[in-house]
């Protein structure tokens, strides 16, 4: 067996097998990429009327908020603008449990919950993450097909590449005559948009894995020079003792920060589990990005700011290989480059999704004439 045909009978079997995880990965791609635009389209309700008075505070917006889930877990409260509701959310990992409390941040009202595990875009994500299977056979299916997908695109291009100079126009483009056969049709659909969505589909392949590997999150950071901690680690408190009980630091801290950083996007503050652990805030400093946020922790008895030795801490002490990692998830999803990225995200997660189809198709194909030839 010559190397080429080993390497067809390698993409052939490995396409075959992992070709409809593929094929909804990308699908469900494609329509998570612009969430955040659709949604905007219909999320009058996160908006109040700004007023000339105090908002409420991280205990109060959790107190009136937990009156909605009295046995849920707080995950954090988030603070916009003036003219944005108080977000308080809740998350449980047993039973799945993923909603929203929207508050008034002046006088409290309950404005709206928000199920996140349900509706169109809960759908999505779930077919994106696991195939709508349970969770820990769903995300290992994924992962792995990914990884193996990896492995039939690099596999794809060694075959696209011609034996022939003369050969390389038609694995460029469409030539197409009203004499050309659907199996003409579905080789150059599969080759010729193979080898232009080959480079970026690898990408995004590649940075879904990292997001669901820690193992390659590790090698990834390590590999370009990354010395800091490749995880999320909230460090402890310094101080052991709570200061005046009448007052709660924390309660201080939102309106402490929105005068140092007015120009941020929003504030997710964490409460702390244990009266070691250090409260975490998490400032978002771009609408539709992640890597550039600032994480900060403060000792929550006398809110002196501590550091972490993780890589998420503030943006200007990321280095090279810290924003590597960071912008990670942002590329996944096109964010990295705005709207033209987005755009550029949903196409070739389009394109790619064709390929396990026209793949099949091919396979099909010769697998029909074959046994016709043979009767």
């Amino acid at each position: 067996m010559t190397f080429k045909k080993f390497i067809f009978q390698l993409h052939k079997i490995l396409g075959l097998t992992t070709g409809l995880v593929v094929f909804i990965v990308a699908i469900t791609g494609c329509c998570w990429a612009f969430k955040e635009e659709i949604e905007s389209l219909y999320d009058d309700y996160k908006k109040v009327v700004p007023q000339n008075q105090a908002i409420l505070t991280p205990t109060q917006a959790k107190q009136l908020a937990k009156d909605v889930f009295p046995n849920n877990t707080v995950h954090g409260t988030l603070f916009k603008k003036a003219d944005d509701a108080i977000e308080v959310i809740f998350y449980d990992a047993e039973p799945e449990f993923y909603q929203s409390v929207f508050l008034n941040p002046y006088s409290g009202k309950v404005i709206q919950v928000d199920d996140h595990l349900s509706g169109f875009f809960a759908f999505i994500l779930k077919g994106h993450m696991r195939m709508w299977l349970p969770k820990d056979i769903g995300e290992q299916v994924v992962g792995a097909s990914i990884l193996i997908f990896i492995m039939i695109i690099i596999s794809g291009f060694i075959l696209w590449i011609p034996k022939k100079k003369k050969n390389l126009k038609q694995r460029l483009k469409f030539d197409w005559k009203k004499t050309t056969r659907w199996k003409r049709k579905n080789f150059d659909l599969h080759t010729i948009i193979g080898f232009y969505v080959c480079s970026l589909a690898l990408i995004l392949a590649f940075t879904g894995s990292v997001i669901s590997y820690n193992w390659l999150k590790y090698v990834v950071y390590k590999s370009t020079g990354g010395d800091k901690v490749p995880a999320f680690i909230i460090p402890e408190n310094k101080s052991k003792v709570a200061m005046d009980e009448g007052i709660i630091p924390m309660d201080t801290l939102i309106v402490k920060l929105l005068k140092e950083s007015p120009d941020a996007e929003s504030f997710e503050l964490h409460y702390p589990k244990t009266d070691e652990e250090s409260i975490y805030v998490e400032v978002s400093n771009s609408k539709g990005l992640y890597y550039d946020s600032d994480y900060r922790f403060f000792d929550q008895n006398t809110l002196e700011e501590l550091e972490t030795p993780a890589i998420y801490g503030k943006y200007k002490d990321a280095k090279f290989a810290d924003k590597i990692l960071r912008m990670n998830y942002d590329i996944h999803i096109g964010a990295i480059g705005g709207i033209a990225g987005k755009i550029l995200a949903f196409l070739i997660s389009l394109l790619t999704a064709t390929l396990p189809v026209t793949g099949v198709l091919m396979w099909y194909g010769r697998r029909y004439k074959k046994k016709v030839t043979d009767v």
